[in-house]
């Protein structure tokens, strides 16, 4: 039996109250699907779900689904599902899930599926006790069939950061993983004072023996620079005090 969500307050957060501010460039682009009438106009769409989702600014072609691509082009699929179907591919939980833990999950989760920070720790814990009973998968349905993202996002529009105002925004502030896996990739390549290190790098040094090549000299020709001839002409003093003939 799935154990029930663990009850949390919300918070005080931007996207919870009204918003006077006037638009700016730091108001975020919404991207619906009803403003591309043709299948070639929707790569914008696709490429703003990957940015949101992966936060990538580029997607190699291996990690792109073309499968999800083709029906949200066709509208075939909504949004939705096309969200729902990129936070659940193989390539994502390459990317991201495999290199994280259940509390920076929830994060990059609420960030990404419903545009906002997690309101507090209690609702990190209750989240991170969701993944870990109903998995990955699970967690990303609960978010995407909430009553929030519908109110929020609805069927036809790529999740973004509500009432972003200030700052950068989540997916260029979040990358694929947290500091504590950059760290540990970092521990790993390089270990001061590591023995093994530093015998792995003796034994791959190559040294090479200089070989002295003896040269004989009974076969040098040195060639003759003296003059054979005397110089011809007439001497010509280069004393200053000479005197010339003045016409």
């Amino acid at each position: 039996m799935a154990l029930p969500l663990l009850e949390y307050k919300p918070s005080s957060q931007n996207q919870r109250v009204p918003g006077y501010e006037v638009p700016n460039e730091d108001t975020p682009r919404i991207y619906r699907s009803e403003d591309y009438s043709f299948s070639g106009d929707a790569e914008e769409l696709i490429w703003a779900a990957y940015r949101q989702l992966f936060s990538e600014h580029v997607i190699l072609k291996f990690y792109r689904q073309g499968n999800l691509e083709s029906q949200v082009k066709n509208k075939t699929i909504t949004v939705r599902d096309f969200i729902r179907g990129l936070a659940k591919s193989e390539a994502f939980k390459s990317l991201v899930i495999q290199t994280n833990s259940n509390y920076r999950l929830v994060e990059i989760g609420l960030k990404r599926l419903l545009g906002r920070a997690p309101y507090n720790k209690d609702e990190e814990i209750a989240w991170s006790i969701k993944i870990a009973t109903s998995g990955w998968d699970g967690f990303v349905d609960v978010l995407i069939d909430s009553e929030e993202y519908q109110s929020s996002f609805g069927e036809n529009i790529v999740p973004y950061q509500r009432r972003r105002y200030k700052d950068r925004p989540f997916n260029l502030v979040t990358p694929r993983y947290a500091d504590y896996w950059r760290d540990k990739l970092e521990d790993a390549r390089y270990k001061p004072g590591s023995i093994s290190d530093f015998m792995k790098m003796a034994a791959a040094a190559s040294i090479r023996t200089v070989t002295y090549t003896p040269v004989s000299t009974a076969n040098i020709n040195i060639p003759n620079t003296t003059r054979e001839t005397i110089p011809a002409g007439v001497p010509v003093s280069i004393s200053p005090s000479a005197s010339f003939p003045v016409r």
